[in-house]
């Protein structure tokens, strides 16, 4: 069964720092791009940061360009997102996700992990 397992969140102070990982498990064919999202409390998801599969390529979202870093390991199916300057306002679920091809004869399909959460507070 292919899945997506985020870990590392947790309640850090303001100004903080963590690492978050996404581990992908299972059969998978193929190269694939992988995303962080984060959802907030009464709030809808929002987009944090992609990578490609080389890692050559990566996009953040607007409020944490600069503060976040999203980067891959392939041989361990593992994604990062090194947070920095953490904010009270990054407290939030964060879930990775990735459209995901489970054999050659079927197209990729989209795989959300179950979150992690991290809590940012004094």
């Amino acid at each position: 069964q292919v899945q997506l397992v985020e870990s590392g969140g947790e309640t850090v102070p303001p100004g903080g720092s963590l690492r978050l990982s996404c581990v992908a498990s299972g059969r998978i064919f193929g190269n694939y791009a992988l995303a962080w999202f984060l959802q907030a409390p009464g709030k809808e998801r929002e987009f944090v940061a992609s990578i490609n599969w080389s890692g050559s390529r990566t996009n953040y979202g607007d409020s944490v360009k600069g503060r976040f870093t999203i980067s891959r390991d392939n041989a361990k199916n593992t994604v990062y997102l090194d947070m920095n300057s953490l904010k009270p306002e990054d407290t939030a679920v964060y879930s990775c996700n990735a459209d995901l091809r489970t054999s050659w004869t079927q197209l990729p399909s989209r795989h959300w992990g179950q979150g992690t959460s991290v809590t940012v507070s004094s």
